[in-house]
């Protein structure tokens, strides 16, 4: 299974969704793999810490080899690293991903990253994390995946955003991945005693929107887990975020 969490807006909470989902997989004793696409490396950073800054091979690797026409170029696997966590791997980012994008744009590799995820058999699942724009490496990523997650933060401007966000979605399953599934909307800091988060969720329900049952609340603890590149799983399991986070994971598998 090929998961993309994907949202064009910033801000929505698209890492952390992500590195912690796929968290929870790996300790559910299946081999995780996170692909970060995103340049500023947030998921990367936030799996592999201060490792993250000793990584010798990162997706800016992978794509110069491309890019390259490298004849013996390492197989997708050599650009994997390990994570402190038992069965959870990473495809790290890189800054440079962003001064690669125009010249892999022009070459048409958009498929690229779905031929090298189609390598990779020894992962039962694997998460695609990506950039908040709808360019180069999120169509990539929409062209590899089977099914799509989508972040929804509580407020109007992302309404907004929501709707183009589909628009794109069924264009990329018209025109290169007909497979695709919008797997659903994932509420994030819903404050529950709010009453706009309450009205746009029952607003976006009422239209029709495949929002998800399982709510993610606002917490600081969440703020706490970045700085210690631990996701909540491993930092405070009986949390009631990593509940939450718990809750949406078994929706997704069902």
């Amino acid at each position: 299974m090929r998961r993309i969490v994907f949202n064009q807006k910033g801000g929505v909470g698209k890492s952390t969704i992500a590195c912690n989902l796929a968290a929870i997989s790996a300790a559910r004793g299946r081999r995780t793999l996170l692909v970060d696409l995103d340049p500023q490396a947030n998921a990367s950073r936030y799996l592999l810490g201060q490792a993250l800054d000793e990584q010798s091979k990162t997706l800016a690797h992978f794509f110069d080899d491309i890019l390259a026409y490298k004849l013996f170029a390492d197989k997708p696997a050599a650009y994997i690293a390990e994570t402190p966590f038992a069965r959870l791997s990473v495809l790290p980012s890189d800054p440079r991903l962003e001064e690669l994008q125009v010249k892999l744009e022009s070459r048409y590799k958009m498929f690229k990253l779905r031929e090298a995820l189609d390598t990779l058999k020894e992962f039962d699942e694997i998460f695609i994390d990506t950039p908040p724009a709808l360019n180069f490496f999120t169509r990539s990523a929409l062209i590899a995946a089977d099914t799509c997650l989508i972040p929804f933060d509580c407020d109007d401007f992302s309404r907004r955003a929501l709707y183009n966000l589909m628009d794109s979605v069924r264009e990329i399953q018209a025109d290169h991945n007909r497979d695709l599934r919008i797997e659903g909307i994932v509420v994030n800091h819903y404050q529950a005693r709010a009453n706009l988060p309450v009205r746009l969720v029952q607003e976006l329900r009422e239209e029709g929107m495949p929002v998800l049952d399982a709510f993610l609340s606002a917490s600081v603890k969440i703020r706490e887990s970045h700085a210690l590149a631990l996701p909540m799983i491993h930092l405070d399991p009986r949390h009631k975020l990593t509940r939450e986070f718990e809750a949406l994971y078994n929706l997704l598998v069902v």
